[in-house]
């Protein structure tokens, strides 16, 4: 099946980021949420994102131009026309399976359904549909537009052709697919969020300041970006959400979140998003 439009669910950073690299690739795009807010901000998003990459001279003027043609709509009617859905709503099982339950009913029996999910089993997403074998993870990275990977997570039912074709979309999207098979955190976040998590224990108990910690691995370990400056571009909020996952499915102790990351998640400080985590913005 050759994919000629797609539809994303979801208008936050992820999905706005991954309409606008859809449109800028020569995708027919919509993308949908059920707040005109959202909406609103996206268009924005992707309007700021589109100069930096132009006068980067990342994308083409013809590239750029094509984000224009995102159609922002506030309902589902629309899926139908699409091959491919990818859904980017918050990390929220209730809520992904809901979503998936409404594609389901929404979308044609061929098309495929993919979630953005950054840890929740795709096998438990799938069963919210009649079609598993048509189901399956595409795991971008933020910022979506700068960064090359898409880890593209099979279940068990997951078909070789829905393989096939969102690896061939991925490379079209000038990304790099690399497949994994669905497990709790997959590979991306199974490794990065401990990490993460271990940055915070190391705050707590006070071997260093936050930006001494974050200069050891930049420095020594060669990161782009410190665990705890990165937690704060994630949100706070969402490591939180995949250490819990990874403690249920995997080991009670080894993945239990550091009270201060419970602590200023409790408190509303989730990091880039609301101004304030581990530092200041």
């Amino acid at each position: 099946m050759e994919v000629k439009q797609i539809f994303v669910h979801g208008a936050g950073a992820m999905g706005s980021g991954i309409a606008q690299v859809a449109a800028t690739s020569g995708y027919r795009v919509t993308c949908m949420d059920i707040s005109n807010k959202a909406l609103d901000l996206a268009r924005q998003s992707i309007a700021g994102s589109t100069v930096k990459l132009l006068e980067k001279e990342i994308l083409t003027s013809e590239q750029a131009a094509r984000v224009e043609k995102i159609n922002f709509v506030l309902t589902l009617e629309t899926a139908r026309e699409a091959q491919l859905v990818i859904e980017a709503v918050s990390e929220n099982p209730d809520l992904k399976l809901n979503i998936f339950r409404e594609l389901d009913l929404h979308t044609r029996p061929e098309t495929i359904l993919a979630s953005n999910t950054s840890s929740i089993s795709i096998t438990q997403i799938a069963s919210a549909t009649g079609r598993p074998e048509k189901v399956i993870g595409m795991h971008f990275m933020n910022p979506v537009p700068l960064m090359r990977l898409v880890e593209v997570i099979r279940s068990p039912q997951t078909a070789d052709q829905t393989t096939r074709t969102v690896v061939e979309v991925c490379q079209v999207l000038g990304k790099e697919p690399i497949e994994v098979n669905d497990a709790p955190g997959f590979v991306s976040n199974r490794i990065l969020c401990p990490m993460i998590n271990e940055a915070i224990y190391a705050l707590q108990e006070n071997v260093g300041t936050d930006e001494a910690i974050d200069a050891v691995m930049t420095l020594g370990m060669n990161h782009p970006l410190g665990p705890l400056a990165l937690a704060d571009l994630i949100g706070l909020d969402v490591v939180l959400s995949i250490l819990r996952i990874l403690q249920r499915d995997l080991d009670e102790h080894k993945y239990r979140p550091a009270d201060l990351l419970v602590e200023k998640v409790n408190a509303g400080q989730l990091g880039r998003k609301t101004g304030r985590g581990f530092y200041e913005y």
